[in-house]
């Protein structure tokens, strides 16, 4: 790279060099509107690959690698919008669409971050860009590929603005547990709960059918699809026939409206398919370029601070491990700001002449301090509309079971902190399927499970009557949608003397597998206080898998069967202790059901693919709930 005579280094092409071009050009004529041709004038790299656009070939390879540039600015955060001028004259050279950055009305939010904040911040940007990428991709799905894909219109694109306020942010580890769980649910919808629009990301329609029917009165505002969805699966639940109860059956005589597979859903092959297609381009930027584009946004932000190239190094790479990998990390971050402040051969056309930069003082001490960044400042934080998606993340973070509890109470706190800027009530709601808020007393749960300590609980029994016991709960696990503590009742040799009243070890056989009841599992919710207790020795409790503990509470379970229209069906394997027998050119599916409720927005969940259910009152008890459903009118509520 050159030294020009005014003392700057100069420009040479390399991959990732249009992006930056582009974003120079448009942020030096902001609010001006460019036309393409001059973009194409105005970009080094353009005019001497399409000079004066005099073709239509090298127009049209111009408006290829433009809306390419422009695609992987966008899916970094930073929009180009268009518009079509008023008139459209080739005599007069006008062109079809003039462009500009898309900045918004609203000033940008800047707000400093504690370096404990990064891995929560990070966990929490995921989720909320998560949505706001699936959001917008489906919107374009819709608009090119596909009627069927479902998106929230109100959710905002996320930026890197956050970058540039809380720097370090991108090289923040992101739990994997997390990032299954949120990248399994690739479609999102407006639900109402209570009055409430909870933005829900889900994995496919039956996944969100499910989540509905659990909330009774809840119903979905957008998109029409999902809402067709659902109508599809009430219909044909309303047909359900009674099924053949017996085991052993080796044909099905049962025959029965189905959902038709004419209609492509999300989470059908093909839909999974253009979404990851479409996913996978959002998030293929290169990493050099995404980390020049996060170091220019930050230097933007802090415009006449100073900050070494080591310090540099480490927010935006990574802590070194040795000496050598740090010198690696300064080279890099000198070469970035190198590339941001290049200026083309002839000094006439922008380049990537972002900054002005000290480069005696650069030199001398290895400190970077820029000066006038053509407005870039700008982009610099987020907007209120994504700093309330992002609060909300944190809030919905500190309240499910997908980051160390650690972490957990680090995202409570950044909560308190975030929601002082942003307006009441305008904080979205958000779920994922599966992972709602826990119970008030999981915590405490958990807590005593990591700690091996007994618990002094207070809970409602099956028949509404409050019992106070001394135990040593085991696991948690969720079943039908529900929260359960499997607690060993065995403690008399660990509690304190003046707590043996309260240990009540149940030696009643359990008619569910003939053994007795020294385990008891319990539905969390059900537990109104409950404290930690310390054990005088250490309590041996058997490891049992969760399919034996799961047991201990069906003594009143209902034995149910369903028949479905298709073999191996993926949501009959997550069913825990259910016994599958071929039928007909499905399955027959026993299983012993704790909650009839839950049965039921199972069954009416993937009515697609079930043909019959058992018992009778079980079918009618599916039926009633999709007729009512099917006749309840919400209004015309708006799509939000």
């Amino acid at each position: 790279m050159a030294e020009g005579s005014n003392g700057r280094r100069r420009f040479s092409d390399k991959w990732g060099k249009h992006e930056l071009d582009v974003l120079a050009v448009l942020s030096s004529a902001f609010p001006q509107w460019l036309t393409s041709r001059q973009i194409a004038q105005r970009v080094k790299a353009y005019a001497d690959s399409y000079g004066e656009l005099a073709d239509q070939a090298a127009k049209a390879a111009f408006a290829k690698q433009f809306q390419r540039d422009r695609a992987k600015l966008a899916a970094m955060g930073i929009a180009i919008e268009s518009r079509q001028p008023e008139y459209s004259s080739k005599s007069e050279g006008q062109d079809f669409a003039s462009y500009r950055l898309q900045l918004g009305d609203e000033p940008r939010v800047r707000l400093r971050f504690e370096q404990e904040d990064l891995p929560v911040l990070a966990a929490a940007n995921y989720l909320a860009r998560s949505m706001s990428i699936s959001s917008a991709s489906m919107q374009q799905t819709q608009r090119h590929a596909s009627r069927t894909a479902p998106r929230v219109p109100q959710t905002p694109i996320p930026g890197l603005g956050l970058d540039s306020i809380a720097p370090g942010l991108g090289t923040q580890t992101i739990p994997d547990a997390l990032v299954k769980v949120i990248d399994s649910r690739r479609f999102a919808a407006t639900v109402d709960v209570d009055g409430e629009h909870i933005n829900v990301a889900y994995t496919d329609s039956d996944d969100l059918a499910m989540f509905v029917l659990e909330h009774p009165g809840a119903y979905i505002v957008s998109p029409q699809e999902a809402v067709d969805a659902l109508h599809r699966r009430l219909t044909a639940a309303a047909k359900f026939v009674l099924a053949d109860e017996s085991r052993s059956s080796r044909s099905a005589t049962v025959v029965a409206p189905s959902i038709g597979h004419a209609f492509t859903e999300p989470g059908d092959p093909e839909s999974i398919k253009a979404h990851q297609k479409k996913a996978a381009a959002s998030f293929q930027t290169g990493s050099e370029v995404d980390r020049r584009l996060r170091l220019m946004l930050f230097l933007s932000a802090h415009l006449g601070e100073e900050f070494s190239l080591a310090e540099l190094a480490e927010r935006f790479i990574g802590d070194p491990k040795n000496d050598d990998e740090l010198k690696k990390y300064v080279n890099v971050i000198h070469k970035d700001i190198n590339t941001l402040t290049t200026v083309s051969d002839d000094g006439e056309m922008a380049g990537s002449q972002f900054f002005d930069i000290d480069w005696s003082l650069l030199d001398s001490e290895g400190i970077v301090s820029a000066t006038n960044s053509l407005g870039l400042e700008r982009l610099a934080g987020i907007s209120q509309q994504y700093l309330s998606m992002l609060t909300a993340s944190v809030s919905y973070l500190a309240h499910s079971p997908l980051l160390p509890d650690r972490q957990r109470s680090q995202a409570e706190s950044l909560y308190l902190r975030l929601r002082q800027h942003v307006e009441a009530g305008e904080t979205p709601w958000l779920s994922l399927t599966g992972y709602e808020m826990e119970p008030r007393s999981f915590t405490i749960v958990n807590r005593a499970i990591a700690t091996r300590s007994l618990l002094d609980m207070e809970y409602t029994d099956g028949a509404g009557r409050t019992r106070r016991k001394l135990v040593a709960p085991a696991k948690i696990f969720v079943d039908e949608g529900v929260y359960y503590a499997a607690v060993w009742t065995d403690v008399a040799k660990a509690a304190p003397r003046d707590m043996l009243p309260l240990v009540a070890k149940d030696s009643t056989i359990n008619k569910a597998n003939g053994l007795p009841r020294v385990w008891q599992t319990l539905r969390i919710a059900r537990i109104e206080h409950a404290s930690i207790v310390d054990p005088v020795s250490s309590v041996q409790i058997p490891d049992v898998p969760i399919s034996e503990l799961r047991k201990w509470s069906f003594d009143n379970g209902t034995a149910a069967v369903f028949i479905t229209d298709t073999p191996d069906l993926h949501f009959i394997k997550t069913l825990p202790g259910a016994g599958v027998e071929p039928c007909g050119n499905g399955e027959k599916v026993h299983l012993i059901v704790s909650s009839d409720s839950w049965f039921v927005a199972f069954c009416i969940a993937h009515a697609r693919h079930i043909l019959a259910v058992a018992p009778e009152t079980l079918r009618t008890m599916i039926i009633a709930r999709a007729e009512r459903e099917l006749s309840v009118d919400y209004g015309d509520a708006p799509l939000s």
